[in-house]
């Protein structure tokens, strides 16, 4: 039997900070990190813990002091060093809040750079909680062990997203009406090409209005996509449509490595 070179060790707790991290750095948790590293997973002096804040890596950080509102640690190796990702926007129309956040946290595992809710024509809900999606994104990262942690938009009008919207960024629109180009070919294109962001839309329950769907198609940058035979609920095209893209165009066509 051959051996196999072990990895990097990795601590089994993780924390996205905002800290620049290197060699030697001293960090301060706040209080709400410090709560639950102390209360919450009983952590001890000397314990590490693994520290990331999308820039500078992962870094493993020896608990030095723990008091009742903040810990502090020491940094004390670098454990990974910071990786490119693909750059993979999902727009979605918000739907209730018990599924925008799954939705929030399933698309950070998925490998979304940035999240932006948009209003449509059929939106039902008036008003989206962006700090709470950036702390369900936060807790995803941390859990699913990638670097980054993907930003997090103010709702937009369907128009002016549209209108904002590079040129050199192609959008796939999720089409529920039959008429969009099956998403296994539409991400085939741009996987056979150059490497270029994209980013997926994906409406509310009951879909895009016929001049919504109208409009959009007539943008230059626009593919309209079909999800298949089935009709989806919202959330669920949305992680369908980012795990194909994934698949056929993304980061899911390299081997895991760490």
């Amino acid at each position: 039997m051959s051996e196999t070179t072990p990895g990097p060790r990795l601590p089994k707790l993780r924390l996205f900070v905002a800290d620049d991290l290197d060699a030697g750095a001293a960090i301060t948790l706040g209080r709400d990190q410090s709560h639950y590293i102390t209360n919450v997973m009983r952590a001890a002096a000397g314990d590490e813990i693994a520290l990331f804040n999308g820039r500078d890596g992962e870094w493993a950080g020896e608990i030095t002091t723990l008091g009742k509102r903040t810990v502090d640690l020491s940094l004390t190796e670098r454990l990974r060093d910071q990786v490119s990702e693909p750059d993979l926007w999902l727009a979605f129309a918000p739907i209730k809040r018990g599924r925008i956040d799954f939705v929030a946290a399933k698309a950070t595992e998925l490998g979304v750079s940035r999240l932006i809710p948009v209003m449509t024509a059929r939106t039902q809900m008036s008003r989206v909680n962006t700090g709470r999606l950036l702390a369900n994104a936060i807790e995803a990262a941390e859990q699913c062990e990638r670097l980054t942690v993907p930003a997090v938009s103010d709702p937009v009008s369907l128009a002016d997203i549209l209108s904002g919207w590079p040129a050199d960024r192609r959008l796939f629109v999720g089409d529920e009406t039959g008429t969009g180009q099956p998403i296994a070919e539409a991400a085939g294109d741009i996987a056979s090409g150059a490497s270029q962001p994209c980013g997926i839309l994906v409406g509310p329950e009951g879909g895009f209005t016929p001049d919504e769907l109208d409009d959009m198609g007539k943008l230059a940058f626009v593919t309209k996509i079909g999800l298949g035979p089935r009709v989806m609920r919202a959330d669920t095209a949305a992680i369908a449509a980012l795990s194909v893209i994934q698949a056929i165009a993304g980061d899911w066509r390299d081997s895991r490595s760490r």
